[in-house]
């Protein structure tokens, strides 16, 4: 799939079938979300890939009431902030970095054909407590958004986001 025709027609998709994600496909994903740019090449993220229904399930519970589609989810993949990597002068583009990582990761299994909707949970305090009991992390690691990830049970329809009043040139 051409770059340009990827994302300009990716959609989040919250429902699924119940086809499984090969390995290869989830290694391809997960070395796109690792080939975007970080803050000096910092690389402060890691990755939680679940398959496990009831591991989802819990996933699902530990973010929210939007978090739902996990439950049907081929699989999940938490992104996670590293601190321990992040870089010291500016520690807290690991947020930054996370979101590139996922934009790439969807981007990626939208080019193999499965379906991902990006559930967030930084900053949300409540949702970022969840899952660090849930996966038993250490203080330096923290969730950052949860990819939920299958083949797609639904075809939203196309529609361009172009705003032409949000463009300005030279000046505002």
């Amino acid at each position: 799939m051409e770059a340009l025709e990827n994302i300009l027609n990716r959609r989040s998709i919250r429902r699924y079938t119940d086809q499984p994600i090969t390995d290869e496909d989830l290694h391809k994903i997960l070395e796109a979300a690792m080939s975007g740019p970080s803050c000096v090449n910092a690389r402060d993220y890691s990755f939680i890939v679940v398959r496990d229904e009831e591991t989802l399930l819990k996933m699902a519970e530990a973010n929210g009431r939007p978090a739902q589609p996990l439950k049907k989810a081929a699989a999940g993949i938490l992104v996670l902030g590293d601190l321990d990597r992040a870089f010291k002068g500016a520690p807290d583009y690991w947020i930054i970095d996370g979101a590139i990582a996922c934009e790439n990761l969807i981007l990626a299994a939208n080019a193999l054909g499965i379906g991902s909707v990006w559930l967030g949970t930084y900053p949300q305090e409540n949702r970022v407590e969840n899952l660090k009991k849930l996966f038993d992390l250490p203080d330096n690691i923290i969730p950052h958004s949860i990819i939920a990830l299958g083949y797609p049970d639904e075809q939203p329809t196309r529609k361009g986001f172009y705003e032409e009043d949000r463009v300005h040139f030279e000046k505002w």
